[in-house]
């Protein structure tokens, strides 16, 4: 069961720096959006569709983003957690005298 518990910090950063950078490319992408007109790009009718695309995709991007960064805090407190419980562990196993050279492994 050991096996299954645990962390690789270096891919677990890399993924919080990616939902980081998306973070801030949707506010990018939201701040685009709010500047942009759409007035005068052909038809009424083709305006009228670009406005309710516009529209639509600040909703989608604005719920995406929110999303994105309740993620990274869930993942950090989750790393967080995950460490604190790692080092109570090595501090227990250690004041109990054990040591890695104490783990027999039991075939499977």
């Amino acid at each position: 069961m050991a096996e299954r518990l645990r962390l690789d910090a270096v891919e677990l950063e890399e993924f919080m720096r990616l939902l980081d950078g998306s973070v801030t490319s949707l506010k990018g992408l939201r701040n685009a959006l709010a500047g942009a007109t759409v007035d005068g790009l052909g038809t009424d009718d083709l305006d009228k569709a670009c406005e309710d695309f516009q529209a639509d995709w600040k909703y989608g991007a604005e719920q995406i983003g929110e999303q994105t960064e309740d993620l990274s805090k869930i993942v950090e407190q989750n790393k967080d957690a995950f460490l604190e419980v790692d080092d109570a562990l090595a501090k227990a196993l250690h004041k109990a005298g054990k040591t890695n050279d104490d783990i027999v492994e039991v075939p499977k």
